[in-house]
């Protein structure tokens, strides 16, 4: 991971109070304009973030994987569902279905790629979710995958530094 990325976790690492209590006051009352606000900091942040640098949501969680994906991704790899499912997952607390391991065994160590990138979980397409509608919804994810994935952490940042300006 490169270190501007490290750093911006280390921004989220620091602020975490502050970031609780942006979130919390979503929670009690979000702005009208919260998707807008959300994917302005999203548009900024990909336009200088490379998830192929990063991957440390790859390194560090498991996607849910749905059962479609499950099928899907065994077809890929030629693999029975069973067999796949035996190999790769476990049920977490929930009775979802997750890796059981970290980093992804997907994920390809030196280039940061992912070797079923065409088939992936929808879980990994749609991540780090800061481009979906109704961000109010999945506000208690948001603010866990500030703390995980840089271009979150910048979502915020920007977000934050908007309401010390008092915009």
């Amino acid at each position: 991971m490169k270190d501007d990325y490290k750093l911006q976790l280390l921004w989220s690492a620091r602020n975490r109070k502050a970031i609780q209590r942006l979130f919390a006051g979503w929670r009690r009352k979000a702005p009208k304009d919260l998707d807008a606000q959300v994917h302005r900091g999203h548009e900024a942040a990909f336009n200088r973030i490379d998830c192929l640098v990063c991957a440390n949501c790859c390194k560090t969680t498991s996607p849910i994987f749905k059962e479609r994906d499950i099928v899907r991704i065994a077809k890929h790899l030629g693999m029975k569902v069973a067999d796949f499912s035996s190999r790769h997952l476990k049920r977490d607390v929930d009775g979802d279905w997750v890796l059981k391991s970290a980093p992804c065994p997907f994920l390809e160590e030196e280039t940061n790629a992912c070797r079923i990138y065409s088939e992936r979980p929808q879980a990994c397409r749609e991540f780090p979710h800061t481009d979906r509608k109704n961000m109010r919804a999945i506000l208690d994810i948001t603010e866990q995958n500030a703390h995980l994935c840089p271009a979150v952490s910048s979502v915020v940042q920007s977000i934050l530094n908007e309401v010390k300006a008092g915009k």
